[in-house]
């Protein structure tokens, strides 16, 4: 599939968001397919390019938290205290929103998802364009979110008008996403940002937990899928199940915090992934060179459920659950 050549023009990025195109840009998690949050017909030009449902709400990206005010109803003191703690990085707010945020962004919903990004290049892009950007993961839905620019090209080709090349991304799992329209404050999808981070900052009760509609991106039970089947277990079960899948002629793959043995010679080693932090940032590509690898299965162990290992948790367990 052929697509844009990717560049770090940030004007021709701006340039491109005004007049309602599709601009691929990094963040500090992964790459963001972006469009004028103001613009409906731009909008809808993301959800046909990744297959998204229109009633899935989109994070709408701004250059600091002085942008928060024409988006949202009120700007409270806890969301305040949370953009001073942690913005530009990776915490994305989900208040009640404004009449100017068009219901195509929010998936009708009577809230908006707000966050700045840690990326120079994303920030140099939001300054220049001058307004919000509206930007889901730069993926087919369903499918686990690009970390490289050459992951969004081979995903979206010309589905998109322009990439801004930033190498990859330093965290590679999405924002964390707290619901401040809810009493109390729920975690929507966990990240970088800590349950107990944030409750250290707005010295309240938080929920990590949330039912009902999807209210931010990644709430499905089944996302983030690779082509190949995965299944997540214990260290100590991999050896056997491995044994038993090469016997049967399967094609595997393996990811695990440290080095597992002994594996079949044909297993293709997908790490050793380190500890959660170094997890996060190849899970995605991980999955990626598995399946152009042409793998049937992915045997992954997850890192303890401690700080980011907990979205690292969330993601394999999301992406296995359709296999």
């Amino acid at each position: 599939m052929t697509g844009p050549d990717a560049t770090n023009d940030i004007a021709a990025g701006a340039a491109a968001l005004a007049r309602g195109a599709l601009v691929v840009f990094p963040t500090e998690t992964v790459y963001g397919l972006g469009a004028n949050a103001l613009d409906p017909v731009a909008v809808a030009r993301v959800f046909a390019a990744k297959g998204r449902p229109t009633n899935h709400p989109l994070i709408c990206h701004v250059a600091s938290a002085d942008d928060l005010s024409p988006l949202v109803a009120q700007v409270t003191p806890a969301a305040r205290a949370l953009a001073d703690a942690f913005w530009p990085g990776p915490l994305t707010l989900v208040m009640p929103r404004s009449a100017a945020v068009p219901d195509a962004v929010t998936g009708g919903l009577h809230t908006v998802a707000v966050r700045v990004p840690n990326h120079p290049i994303a920030l140099a892009l939001l300054r220049a364009f001058g307004g919000p950007v509206a930007a889901p993961s730069a993926n087919r839905f369903g499918r686990p979110s690009p970390t490289r620019a050459r992951d969004v090209r081979a995903e979206l080709g010309d589905a998109v008008d322009l990439i801004l090349d930033g190498g990859p991304c330093a965290i590679g799992v999405e924002s964390t996403v707290l619901d401040l329209a809810s009493n109390p404050p729920q975690i929507l999808r966990p990240g970088s940002v800590s349950l107990e981070q944030i409750t250290a900052v707005i010295n309240m009760p938080v929920s990590a937990t949330s039912s009902g509609p999807a209210r931010a991106p990644g709430m499905l039970a089944t996302h983030y899928s690779p082509g190949a089947r995965l299944e997540v277990l214990a260290a100590e079960d991999v050896v056997a199940r491995a044994a038993a899948l090469d016997a049967a002629g399967t094609r595997i793959a393996v990811l695990a915090p440290t080095q597992i043995a002994p594996l079949p010679p044909s297993t293709l080693i997908l790490g050793p992934a380190g500890d959660a932090h170094a997890y996060a940032a190849l899970l995605y590509a991980a999955f990626r060179r598995a399946d152009a690898d042409g793998r049937e299965v992915i045997l992954a162990v997850p890192p303890p459920a401690v700080g980011i290992g907990i979205a690292v948790r969330d993601r394999l367990a999301r992406a296995s659950a359709g296999g």
